[in-house]
C-alpha cells in the first residue's frame, strides 16, 4: 500500500464549498473541469433542463473505463451541524460538509487517483472518462440518463463503469455493489357505491374491498430471494379515504405501496400481479404504476474480478459482492455496460455533520488508482 499519492482533500474541500443542492451547480463542475483539463481530458458541459452535467474523456481505443458520480447534494437541514455544511472544514481528522461522503469526496478521490496514475504512466493505454451529473439526488431525469443517451448517439459508451457511491458498510472496500433492486410505486384506487352506513346493503363499501386486496398482496412473500438478491419486499405506504363523516360509506378508497424487487421480477410482471389481485376483489378500480428503475445485476467476470483484486491489494480483505440498498444512477448505466459501485463508508451520508475521515479519503484515492491500473493494465 502506497502513501505517496497526491492529497485529495483540497479538491474535496473546493467541491464542498459549492452550494450545489439539486439542481444547482454553483461552480462545482467548473472546479472539476479546471482539475481535468490540464490532465488532457476533453470536457463537454451538457445542460438538460435545469441540470448541468459534465462528460470528460482522455485517450482512445479500448478498454474504456468510465467513472460516474454526482456533485449535487441534498439540503443540509436546519439543525444539528457543528460545522458549516458548505465550509469544507477539517477537524480532528474528519472532513466535514454536505457531500463529504455522498459523494464529492469520492469524486475528488477519483480525480486525484487519475492525476497520480497519469503522472506515473502518461502513456496509459485505453480510454478514461468521467460522467458527473447534478441530478442524482433529485428526479434523475436530466442527468446521467440523458448523458448516456448523448453518448450512445455518438458511439462513446464505455466498456465498463465504476460508480463512486459510498457503498462500503464498515470499512473501506468491504462491499462492492454489483446490482440494485428495482423500485416500483403503485397507487390503487378502488371504487364502490356511496351510501348510509346504517344501510350497507344499499351501498358497496370500497374500503372493505381495498382491505381484502391489500391483505391478499401482503399475505404471501413474493419470493425467497435469488443468488445475488434478498427477497422482494412489498410495503403499504398509505391508505386514504378522505371521509369527514362517520356515517357515510365513501365512494372510493386509495392505497399506495412501494415494491423493492429483485431479478425475479420486472415492472410488467409486478403490474400484472397487482392487477390480478384487484380484479379478484375490486373489479372497479384504477391502477397507476411508476417504476423508477428495474433491478440489474453485473455478473462476476473480468471487470468485477479487477475490482476485487484492487480491493484485496489495497485493503487486504475480500470484498463482498452485494445488491442491497436503494437505487442509484447505476440503474441507468447497467442498460449500456457492466457497472459496479465502489466507494467510501456511507455512515454519515445525508446526516447533519456529514463527514469522512481524511485518512479514508486518501485510502480511497489509492484504491481508485489501483482500480484504474487493474482495468486498463
Amino acid at each position: 500500500m502506497r502513501n505517496d499519492v497526491p492529497d485529495p482533500v483540497p479538491l474535496a474541500q473546493a467541491l464542498i464549498r459549492c452550494r450545489s443542492v439539486t439542481p444547482a451547480d454553483d461552480g462545482a463542475l467548473e472546479v472539476l473541469q479546471a482539475a481535468l483539463a490540464p490532465l488532457g481530458f476533453a470536457c463537454e458541459r451538457l445542460r438538460f433542463g435545469e441540470v448541468e452535467n459534465l462528460f470528460a474523456v482522455r485517450g482512445a481505443g479500448g478498454p474504456h473505463l468510465m467513472f460516474a458520480g454526482h456533485t449535487d447534494v441534498v439540503p443540509p437541514g436546519a439543525t444539528g451541524w457543528t460545522a458549516d455544511p458548505f465550509g469544507g472544514e477539517v477537524r480532528d481528522g474528519l472532513l466535514y460538509g454536505r457531500g463529504a461522503t455522498d459523494m464529492k469526496g469520492g469524486v475528488a478521490a477519483w480525480v486525484t487517483a487519475v492525476t497520480d496514475v497519469l503522472a506515473r504512466r502518461p502513456d496509459l493505454p485505453g480510454t478514461l472518462s468521467l460522467l458527473i451529473t447534478g441530478d442524482e439526488e433529485g428526479p434523475a431525469t436530466d442527468g446521467t440518463v440523458k448523458v448516456l443517451d448523448w453518448l450512445a448517439d455518438r458511439k462513446k459508451i464505455p466498456d465498463c463503469c465504476v460508480v463512486g457511491e459510498p457503498t462500503s458498510k464498515v470499512v473501506l472496500g468491504d462491499t462492492i455493489k454489483v446490482g440494485r433492486r428495482g423500485s416500483l410505486n403503485a397507487t390503487l384506487v378502488v371504487h364502490g357505491t356511496q351510501g348510509h352506513s346504517a344501510y350497507p346493503q344499499r351501498a358497496d363499501n370500497p374500503i372493505h374491498r381495498l382491505v381484502r386486496v391489500l391483505a391478499a398482496l401482503t399475505a404471501t412473500p413474493l419470493d425467497q430471494g435469488s443468488d445475488f438478491f434478498e427477497p422482494t419486499t412489498l410495503q403499504i405506504t398509505s391508505i386514504d379515504v378522505g371521509n369527514p363523516a362517520t356515517n357515510v360509506i365513501p365512494p372510493s378508497a386509495t392505497a399506495r405501496l412501494n415494491i423493492r424487487f429483485n431479478d425475479l421480477h420486472t415492472e410488467a410482471s409486478l403490474t400484472a400481479h397487482l392487477r390480478a389481485a384487484l380484479e379478484r376483489d375490486a373489479p372497479q378500480h384504477d391502477l397507476a404504476v411508476v417504476c423508477s428503475g428495474e433491478s440489474f445485476l453485473t455478473q462476476p467476470g473480468p471487470f468485477v474480478a479487477a475490482l476485487e483484486r484492487a480491493v484485496l491489494a489495497e485493503t487486504g480483505q475480500a470484498a463482498k459482492l452485494d445488491t442491497g440498498g436503494g437505487t442509484s444512477d447505476a440503474r441507468f448505466i447497467a442498460r449500456h455496460c457492466p457497472v459496479a459501485e465502489l466507494g467510501a463508508v456511507g455512515a454519515t451520508m445525508h446526516k447533519a455533520d456529514e463527514s469522512t475521515p481524511v485518512a479514508e479519503l486518501r485510502a480511497l484515492t489509492r484504491l481508485y488508482a489501483r482500480v484504474i491500473k487493474e482495468v486498463l493494465g
